[in-house]
């Protein structure tokens, strides 16, 4: 699975730094790292106004903050990883 994390400008104010330390985080601690490749990105292009643009293989997934990091990796990564 390939994970591209929004850095540019506007997701970098909406807290794309901290969604990349929680995505390093939340592979590592569940032996993952041979089966997700993670990236930052400069604008994937559907800025929002809430959370940081995340494209997961062909999906562009908007919305993702610190706060709802929890569920959107559970919700969406785990369940396509199996």
């Amino acid at each position: 699975m390939n994970i591209q994390i929004c850095v540019g400008s506007s997701c970098h104010l909406k807290g794309s730094e901290q969604v990349v330390d929680l995505f390093q985080k939340a592979i590592e601690e569940r032996n993952l790292t041979d089966k997700i490749t993670l990236a930052g990105s400069f604008c994937i292009g559907r800025c929002n106004r809430e959370g940081v643009t995340v494209r997961v293989d062909d999906e562009i997934i908007m919305g993702v903050t610190p706060a709802t990091f929890e569920s959107f990796f559970e919700t969406e990564i785990l369940p396509k990883l199996y």
